[in-house]
């Protein structure tokens, strides 16, 4: 029996494990593939308080030995189901049944797909979900960014140190990123921008070879010669494990308070996972912290 359960290792799970480790909770760290989540494909970050510039997979490192230095138990396994509604919280892997009185949901979220019929033909013969993973692959080639935001923004910049030509390809007339990656976009002679268009699908033989596009205001079809294809348009929730037994919002996101909790004691969320406005990896140490402070709370609680 343990404290508390973290389902996550990304910074929400990470910082929740500090805090519980510090507090002298018996606690595990649950994660199925590699810690950090997201962040560890992000090549610089710029607006993590104390760094000037780091790479999301040195900021991890850094967080990983840090928790580990203060005993947090970690695991590599993959969760299969989930028992939580009742004071023992229980949670299969596929290995062994963990079972303690709290746990944190921290299981981040997954890149969308474009949703056209050949992409999971190309996934990984042209199609990428991560600029930082695949982009030096792409060594004066000509590729194409898909979406409107800072993830976008970010890996068009990236890929330019690569590329010989960079189109990011945006549904809207305007960038959602910040004003500051954007004046970088606009100031780089090496990407362009497609305003007011959408992907249709995305052809070639044994590879991408061109993208089928179409213009949303006035229905005209093109195609773009491009060798490449990253994949920036939004996340979707890794909730499918909590669906039908935590509250979500329409979107797939989990309802929480401002002290993280859910709508079943004991249950806290942290991290991208959920209803928020601004999905950062300092809010997701923020919310990591605030739900292993007031777990810890309930935990004595239920021990009186």
């Amino acid at each position: 029996m343990y404290d508390l359960i973290i389902l996550g290792g990304g910074p929400a799970g990470l910082t929740a494990g500090l805090y519980a480790a510090r507090s002298r909770l018996k606690t595990v760290l649950i994660e199925k593939t590699y810690l950090g989540g997201q962040i560890v494909n992000t090549y610089q970050l710029e607006n993590y308080p104390g760094y000037e510039e780091i790479s999301g997979a040195d900021l991890i490192a850094k967080m990983e030995a840090q928790v580990r230095k203060h005993g947090l138990e970690i695991v590599n396994e993959d969760v299969e189901s989930l028992d939580i509604t009742g004071d023992v919280k229980k949670v299969k892997t596929s290995n062994k049944t963990y079972e303690a009185k709290a746990i944190i949901l921290a299981m981040g979220a997954t890149p969308k797909k474009l949703g056209v019929p050949n992409e999971d033909r190309f996934i990984g013969a042209g199609i990428s979900f991560c600029a930082t993973c695949d982009g030096a692959f792409y060594r004066d080639a000509t590729v194409a960014v898909i979406g409107g935001g800072n993830t976008a923004v970010e890996d068009a910049l990236y890929l330019t140190k690569f590329a010989k030509k960079v189109y990011i390809i945006h549904r809207r007339n305007e960038l959602r990123a910040t004003k500051i990656e954007q004046e970088k976009a606009f100031a780089n002679e090496k990407i362009e921008f497609v305003w007011d268009t959408v992907v249709v699908d995305v052809e070639g033989e044994y590879g991408v070879e061109r993208l089928k596009l179409k213009n949303v205001k006035t229905g005209e079809e093109s195609t773009l010669d491009v060798e490449g294809v990253f994949v920036a348009i939004g996340y979707s929730p890794n909730t499918e494990l909590v669906k039908g037994i935590v509250e979500l919002d329409e979107y797939g996101y989990i309802m929480t308070d401002d002290d993280m909790r859910t709508n079943i004691p004991g249950v806290f969320a942290a991290g991208d996972i959920r209803h928020k406005s601004l999905r950062q990896v300092i809010t997701a140490a923020g919310d990591g912290a605030t739900a292993a402070y007031v777990a810890e709370k309930y935990i004595d609680s239920v021990k009186k």
